[in-house]
């Protein structure tokens, strides 16, 4: 009986576990962060259903992919409904099973980019707006939370969800190409997105960090950086040690041995 179970499960069974895990997680992070908020029941819900399924929301209007996935399949409303009120009455388990929501918080962030990939794959779109759609089901529902929580979105500074979202639309595209099995496809890809997102949380992993230091910038001398430049390469370049020297010969001595004789 369970072998004849098993062999009527499709990935695309897979997927839509994945999918209910994943937005189960979101609504009940978000209805912690609604909580930090000090928000009523209707912001609890509220927060958890923009959160849970504002992505997919977002990249089905972008595409103009109607109904709504959740206007489709009303039972997904209904389940983040009930993650978000359940997580009232059992907050406190979230701060011991923090480590476990972090997982399926990427299990999540899986079957939101290969949900994204499929529909624009569908929609007869290439790998440019397939990544578009990938990354913004991943994480347009984080960056609603955050703006309506009044901090900035982590996933513009700290987090590394969108990169995980690009590199399993790089692993579908490769794939695709090489012509392999569509079980294969969504499973590597799915491997993917999970394994970079587990492996950036683990090891502190993050895109580099833009920091804009205006005293820096004022002191910055364009002169000197590029002399530096190639002094730190001149035992590598054959000849740029003697333009080196060239350089220091050209650059201009100070203003003071330049004032004018007195008469």
């Amino acid at each position: 009986m369970i072998a004849d179970y098993f062999a009527g499960f499709s990935t695309a069974d897979l997927v839509v576990i994945l999918y209910v895990i994943g937005i189960v997680a979101e609504s009940m992070t978000a209805a912690v962060a609604a909580g930090r908020m000090r928000m009523d029941l209707f912001g609890v819900i509220t927060l958890g259903a923009l959160t849970a399924l504002g992505g997919g929301t977002v990249r089905d209007v972008l595409l103009g992919t109607y109904p709504l996935t959740w206007v489709e399949q009303p039972l997904y409303l209904l389940t983040v409904i009930i993650a978000a009120v359940v997580t009232v009455r059992v907050s406190w388990l979230l701060v011991r099973l923090r480590r476990s929501f972090l997982v399926a918080d990427a299990i999540g962030l899986a079957a939101f980019a290969v949900l994204g990939i499929q529909t624009a794959v569908s929609n007869g779109h290439g790998f440019i707006i397939a990544c578009v759609a990938a990354v913004t089901t991943g994480v347009s529902g984080g960056v609603l939370r955050d703006v309506l929580s009044d901090r900035v979105p982590l996933v513009f500074h700290k987090e590394m969800y969108a990169s995980a979202a690009v590199i399993g639309v790089m692993a579908w595209w490769g794939l695709d190409w090489r012509g392999a099995h569509e079980w294969v496809v969504i499973l590597v890809t799915l491997t993917a997105v999970l394994g970079v997102r587990l492996l950036s949380l683990k090891r502190g992993w993050s895109l580099p960090v833009y920091e804009y230091d205006e005293e820096a910038a004022a002191a910055y001398d364009p002169r000197d950086a590029l002399t530096t430049f190639l002094y730190q390469r001149a035992r590598r370049i054959p000849g740029a040690r003697t333009a080196y020297r060239g350089l220091r010969k050209m650059r201009l001595p100070p203003r003071s041995e330049h004032r004018r004789p007195e008469n």
